[in-house]
């Protein structure tokens, strides 16, 4: 049932998040084209076009960051904490496969808009010329000698590093996903200003976390993690940033799953 739950919501989600995407790209390659042709052209009309295509740009950037963030959180209150929770609630599923089912549609967004971000600043950044300049230079040669230096000394485990670094990635997108619906719960639990409590515990879990964090840093088991030196160090860093989403996900999700079984006021 879990994946049918899935399936429906990226169905439901794809209908916005599909164009979205397709418009940012078409942005970037007018912005690429701007760059190229229209801000260095002569005349005024073709300058000030350049410039809209590139302010045009960048207000996508950001309206797709706030519009999936947006998205995934108002999915969450309508279907479980509006009027259509009273359906939702009502199918042969539990509360933690509908919760789970928002948390992965959710963070594969996440990631599919951090992707299609970086994709469309390639795009809008893409010059041949350039990049064969850069990958004839001598610059570029000397770089990836480094590199193959810094393997060789520090025992460097690149794939190892990039695993770690995508899982701890993929975590603080659910985590953030949770410290959203944690809070919804919480604030729909009461009669009245659902919203108005909703935001309020959002701040007030931020504020929380990052005094939490904050202490944590400056505990000699942090700092102590940096004296080992070379890869043990990295190591050890992700390992603790995984047991610390992994502790703020639980903390959260048990907020969300308990505020739903046992305080759900819908709307």
């Amino acid at each position: 049932m879990l994946r049918k739950l899935i399936k429906h919501e990226f169905r439901a989600t794809a209908r916005v998040m599909g164009p979205l995407f397709l418009i940012i790209l078409v942005l970037a390659l007018t912005a690429n084209l701007s760059l190229q042709f229209l801000l260095d052209a002569s005349g005024f009309f073709p300058n000030l076009m350049g410039g809209l295509l590139l302010f045009a740009f960048g207000i996508g950037m950001a309206a797709l960051v706030i519009i999936s963030i947006v998205l995934m959180v108002e999915r969450f209150r309508a279907n479980l904490m509006g009027d259509e929770g009273y359906v939702m609630f009502t199918l042969p599923v539990s509360g933690h496969q509908l919760v789970w089912s928002k948390i992965i549609v959710s963070t594969v967004w996440f990631i599919a808009t951090t992707v299609v971000e970086a994709l469309a600043i390639l795009v809008c950044a893409f010059d041949l010329d350039l990049l064969r300049d850069i990958f004839d230079s001598s610059l570029f040669g000397r770089t990836l000698e480094a590199i193959k230096a810094l393997v060789v000394e520090y025992g460097l485990n690149l794939p190892m590093m990039a695993v770690e670094i995508i899982a701890v990635s993929l975590l603080a997108c659910a985590v953030l996903c949770l410290e959203f619906y944690a809070a919804i719960a919480v604030g729909h639990s009461f009669a009245n200003h659902k919203s108005a409590w909703s935001v309020l515990f959002f701040f007030a879990f931020q504020f929380v976390t990052q005094i939490v964090s904050g202490l944590f840093v400056n505990t000699d088991f942090f700092t102590g993690l940096f004296n080992t030196g070379g890869m043990n160090s990295f190591h050890q860093l992700m390992a603790v940033l995984i047991c610390m989403e992994l502790l703020n996900g639980g903390i959260f999700y048990a907020v969300t799953t308990v505020t739903l079984k046992k305080r759900l006021n819908l709307q």
